[in-house]
């Protein structure tokens, strides 16, 4: 009767481990979908930026044709950011931080783009340019705001792996930490703008 006793309860703790994984493991998977939906979301923000900026270049061409160096360095900052790839799921602070760079560097060029129009009072006027500059400003909003919702979304599984007892899990089922964007180093500096 004690070794049936023995049996029984040995069954109910493998049955107990087997749904806890089970269930950890659904959770994990939920949580690294929500992690790569987020991601895409990003990119799609980012995207829809780079879709922008030659409208916007054609624009300030016609206006400002002799400003070639400042549009050529718009066209290929902008060739730069969109040839980052990155995967969700084995992304790396490293992969991240050169992503973000690409990104600084065509914020950087769109923003000598935008102060050189000040020289060139019929390009501000112009009603396509304004049009491009306010979906230029929403856009660089969304990404703001799908960037702090990527890293919710990391934090929330992040927490998740490194929590016990969902962190045995993780290590048996081979979920890692995810990266999160970090601000740029100097980003605590208010930049100067000069005209």
């Amino acid at each position: 009767m004690r070794s049936l006793t023995v049996i029984i309860v040995l069954v109910v703790l493998g049955l107990v481990l087997l749904m806890s994984g089970c269930n950890n493991y659904n959770n994990f998977v939920d949580m690294e979908e929500n992690v790569e939906n987020a991601w895409g979301k990003v990119q799609s923000a980012y995207q829809r930026r780079a879709d922008l900026i030659p409208n916007l270049v054609n624009t300030v061409k016609g206006a400002a044709a002799h400003e070639k160096e400042t549009l050529e360095a718009v066209v290929n900052a902008r060739a730069k950011a969109t040839s980052i790839n990155i995967d969700p799921a084995n992304a790396t602070p490293e992969q991240l931080q050169a992503f973000q760079e690409a990104q600084s560097g065509l914020s950087q060029s769109l923003g000598k783009l935008l102060l050189i129009t000040e020289n060139y009072p019929d390009l501000k006027a112009n009603s396509n340019f304004q049009e491009l500059q306010v979906q230029l400003e929403g856009t660089e909003n969304r990404i703001k705001v799908e960037r702090d919702r990527y890293n919710d979304v990391v934090t929330a599984y992040n927490k998740k792996v490194r929590r016990f007892p969902a962190s045995f899990f993780a290590s048996i089922f081979g979920f890692n930490e995810k990266s999160q964007f970090q601000a740029q180093q100097g980003a605590e500096d208010a930049p100067q703008v000069e005209f």
